[in-house]
This record gives C-alpha cells, structure tokens and sequence, in this order.
C-alpha cells in the first residue's frame, strides 16, 4: 500500500490557495525540482489527479487542511467532503485556529470523531504568525498529545515570513517538551537539513517528510541516507502534489538508492503505523 503523505486536490478552497492561483508560480518550482508539471494541476481537474495516482499505483493520500495567510485557507469542511466523496482514496488532516486554545482543542475532538487521522499546525504561515514554540500553542500541542493524535507541523520551505520560523531548535523544543507527541515535519525542515535529521537521530517522535524538497534541492542527498539507515522507520512519501506531479514523482522515488524493505516502508508502511490503519 503506498500512502502520499500530502496531496492537495483541485476542489473547493484548494483552488483558492496561492498554489493553484498562482499556477507561473507553482510551475516554476515544479521545473525547478526536475519535473513536468501535473496536467491534473494546470486544469485543476479531479478526475485527472485520481487518473494520476492509479497510474502511479498510490492508493491512498493525506489531504491537509490549512489556516493561512498569503498561502490562503482550506476549511476542514472541504477536506471532509474530500474524504467523504471519495472513500478509501483520502486521509484528512484538520487545521485548527491557535488564537483561541478552547476554541481549537474544540476542534481537534470534532474532527477526530469526524474521522479525521492528524492535526495539521503551520505556526509560521498562520495569519499572525507563530513560531513552533510559542506559548499559546503549548496548550494545543499537549491536547493532541493527550488525545494521542500525531501532528502535522510545518517548520521547512516556505514556512512564514523569513527563515527564522523554520528555525530547528524551536522544533527541537516542542518535540523534547512534548515526548509522547508524535510530529511529523512537513518539507523536511528545509532548508536546514543537517540540523533536522540531527534532531530526528535524537528524538525518537519525530517523523519526517520532506515531500518536493526531496527531489534534487540542495541537501536531498542527507535525506536518502537517512531514509535508507537510523530514519527508514520514520521516513514519510510526499509527492506535494501539485508541486509536483505524483506519478513522475514516484516513478523517480523508486529509482533512489534505498534498499527494498526500506522503500516499501517509506512509501507507505511508516504512515500505515503512524496512522493505525
């Protein structure tokens, strides 16, 4: 069973989202990091994205909601009339609103008994931003621990309005503060990618997703190593669709250089576990 670990679909408020509105801008990247972009993603058709991961033979993919800023939102609604419309085909991810911590421990139980599988939780991209330690989030971090839910934690790529809200040490502290909290990095931590899989060898909750950072941007190289040796139980597949195309994406994935029983657990047997399923 192969999982992507973060796809957004060209439905409902995806379509709204810089991604997709900015299709220059989103295809520039994709040929940055060595791929044609996604016809799926040019016509923002559903039907093609569903075409494009039986091709690859993806059976199924994490869809993230988000409240953001310039990045634009995706209700948690939408996400679930995703996986409501096509079962078996997606996995949701709930966004949460950090301003208000009953407000957003509130919704972490709807969604889980909504069906939803992880909390996403993008400090630096949130309409005033936050960095992953900030205080107001601690209450929100330790519910979801307590609820034994993992998170999604977006600290790499474009994660807020400069560098500094993707800095590794603050998600060094959220993940030493919080050590039966299960996190997984979105964008791999990039670009700081000696000092995120440093943390992942010395916290044991981290998992790690590099996604569209994995392919042929600077340091990818430490990411393969690491899939293949101490990280191969807690490396996660992400194609980061539409960034990148996800049949292109996992054709060129199964060419890296990891050993089988590896591969078979990145691309979808770590996420299996992490996820109960």
């Amino acid at each position: 069973m192969i999982i992507d670990f973060r796809i957004r679909p060209p439905v409902g408020g995806f379509r709204d989202t810089l991604m997709y509105a900015a299709g220059e801008r989103r295809d520039g990247f994709t040929r940055t990091v060595g791929f044609t972009p996604s016809i799926a993603a040019q016509k923002q058709s559903m039907d093609l994205l569903l075409q494009e991961m039986d091709q690859a033979k993806v059976d199924c993919g994490v869809v993230v909601g988000r409240l953001a800023g310039t990045l634009g939102s995706v209700p948690n609604e939408d996400v679930q009339r995703i996986v409501q419309e096509h079962p078996n085909r997606f996995i949701g991810a709930a966004s949460i609103d950090p301003t208000s911590r009953v407000g957003a421990c509130q919704t972490i139980d709807n969604a889980l008994a909504a069906g939803f599988k992880l909390i996403n939780i993008e400090p630096g991209s949130y309409p005033i931003p936050m960095y992953a330690d900030d205080r107001r989030l601690y209450p929100i971090y330790a519910h979801c621990e307590d609820r034994k839910v993992p998170v999604i934690m977006m600290v790499g790529g474009t994660a807020g309005p400069d560098l500094s809200y993707s800095d590794p040490i603050r998600t060094d502290r959220v993940l030493a503060d919080f050590p039966n909290l299960k996190v997984v990095v979105a964008h791999g931590g990039w670009p700081w990618v000696t000092e995120i899989l440093h943390i992942a060898f010395r916290r044991s909750n981290m998992y790690l997703s590099p996604d569209m950072y994995f392919s042929r941007m600077p340091g990818w190289e430490q990411y393969v190593s690491a899939a293949d040796t101490f990280l191969s139980d807690r490396m996660l597949y992400a194609s980061s669709f539409p960034f990148c195309p996800v049949k292109d994406y996992k054709d060129w994935f199964e060419t890296l250089p990891i050993k089988p029983e590896n591969l078979a657990k990145v691309m979808g047997g770590n996420a299996r576990k992490l996820l109960g399923i």
